[in-house]
């Protein structure tokens, strides 16, 4: 089976539909008119579908003339909050962008379903096509999982697997066995002091001081006290404190986002905040609120499918396309859910066009960032012969 001539042939219709999506995305949970545009494009194939009543999701089920297992496929929809400055002649002009591609994941996954549908006859097993809202932040993958994705075709995925663009040498795809992607998490200090006038601090007890000494404190702490092996990063990116130049406030708050790669780095970075916090805070004479929420697991690619990924891709796209990933990368993603149930595999596909250079292209969440949806015909086969391999077809 040649998905990939296959996927070559589907390359026009999937560009003009992936433009379409990119020239009128939506965001967080609710896109119904991402919603139609994929019903519309799979409408023809047969499929079982679903849909999310607390979300617009979409699930699709192919059932191969051949009895066998299930695998899952994943493509997200959702866009973000960016004014697009690509200028290309698509370009999204509502305030909101697909500027980390999911209008390519989406648009391969439609793809993916064409060429699995056209060998319906010969598929031992049953391939669900998991169309999620909500993947920036908004938990999308956690609630189509509580909606009854894994039961959706009758009996749970024996494997899922999903892929991500990133700029990159056009055509090259990557993954790593184990974690791929960290776990994010929210971190919320909150310095509790005694307000007052702001040209008498001697008779208040300010808890800004204190605050920004949690802050370098923070950036000190994930140098020092965890395994370089076993990174953590702590980002504070929003501070809150008084509503008047000349009052000291109560209190004053920072918000961070951490990133890990394992529970027991988690466990620390909890343990640590608190006592950092705490202690900084009594120096003062304030007090700490110290509050670290889990958002999204680490991404972890399972053995043995990972290593069947591998050799399915070298096979698919040649050796020299396949890139073994040296260390995981300290975004996240809640495609994690999902691996945290079902074994499978996450890669990245890379397709910075030819004439922007890779070394300083845009990454993805600019409102610059590039993707060439010439890959559209590689990534659709790819997403189809990992399913297909894995049902033993």
């Amino acid at each position: 089976m040649d998905f990939l001539i296959e996927g070559a042939a589907l390359l026009p219709e999937l560009q003009t539909l992936r433009r379409q999506l990119h020239r009128d995305p939506e965001i967080g949970l609710d896109l119904p008119r991402t919603q139609r545009r994929v019903l519309d494009a799979i409408a023809d194939l047969g499929l079982e579908i679903t849909l999310g009543t607390r979300t617009t999701s979409v699930v699709g089920i192919l059932r191969g003339a051949r009895p066998g297992p299930v695998v899952l496929l994943r493509g997200d929809m959702d866009g973000l909050p960016v004014q697009e400055q690509t200028g290309l002649a698509y370009a999204s002009t509502s305030g909101a962008m697909h500027a980390c591609g999911h209008d390519l994941h989406t648009t391969a996954l439609i793809g993916a379903a064409r060429l699995l549908a056209a060998h319906r006859n010969e598929l031992p097993g049953t391939v669900v096509f998991m169309f999620q809202p909500g993947e920036e932040g908004h938990g999308g993958a956690e609630i189509m999982l509580e909606e009854g994705l894994l039961e959706a075709a009758g009996q749970r995925p024996v494997a899922a697997y999903a892929a991500h663009v990133a700029p990159g040498p056009f055509g090259v795809a990557g993954t790593r066995l184990g974690p791929l992607m960290a776990g994010a998490n929210a971190l919320t200090i909150t310095v509790h002091g005694r307000g007052g006038h702001g040209s008498m601090p001697s008779t208040a007890v300010d808890p800004v001081p204190a605050l920004a000494e949690i802050v370098t404190a923070l950036q000190v702490m994930a140098t020092r006290d965890f395994d370089p092996f076993d990174p953590v990063i702590i980002s504070v990116t929003m501070l809150e404190a008084g509503k008047a130049l000349n009052v000291i406030p109560d209190a004053a708050s920072l918000h961070a986002t951490v990133r890990t790669l394992s529970h027991a780095s988690f466990d620390l970075v909890a343990d640590r905040t608190k006592r950092l916090a705490d202690g900084i805070a009594a120096a003062h004479g304030c007090t700490a609120e110290v509050e670290l929420t889990a958002q999204f697991p680490v991404t972890v690619n399972t053995s043995p499918e990972t290593e069947r990924t591998i050799e399915v891709l070298r096979d698919l796209l040649g050796q020299q396309r396949v890139l073994l990933m040296p260390q995981p990368i300290m975004g996240s993603e809640d495609f994690s859910f999902v691996l945290n149930e079902v074994p499978g595999t996450f890669f990245m596909m890379m397709c910075t066009p030819p004439e922007i250079d890779v070394a300083t292209a845009a990454y993805n969440h600019s409102p610059f960032v590039v993707f060439d949806d010439a890959v559209l015909g590689d990534l659709a086969a790819a997403l189809a012969r990992l399913a297909w391999d894995r049902l033993g077809a």
